[in-house]
């Protein structure tokens, strides 16, 4: 990176739960999947880059996703996260496509 150029870093977990829970129920015509969420993630990132003010901008983007693995702050903090719901089954399937996306 340089002069000028402009990074975003998006907590992508934080906007899928987002998207997830502010929008109503979406599902593909053709097989019936849950999509809600891809296109609300999808709609937020791109209205966040539209927003962007007139000389910033985005020259660089990195979407950040929580691991659904244990991580070291499991070892820092053993609580961390450990009070958190399985998300909603018709969610699920959408985490691999907004990844894709």
């Amino acid at each position: 990176m340089g002069p000028g150029d402009h990074l975003y870093l998006i907590d992508g977990s934080g906007y899928i739960f987002r998207a997830y829970h502010a929008l109503p129920p979406l599902t593909r015509k053709r097989d019936g999947m849950p999509v809600g969420a891809v296109s609300g993630f999808c709609n937020m990132l791109y209205k966040l880059l539209e927003d962007t003010k007139a000389g910033e901008t985005v020259t660089h983007i990195a979407v950040i996703f929580d691991s659904a693995r244990k991580t070291f702050r499991n070892d820092i903090y053993p609580d961390y996260k450990a009070n958190r719901d399985e998300p909603p089954e018709d969610l699920k399937p959408q985490f691999g496509l907004i990844r894709d996306a």
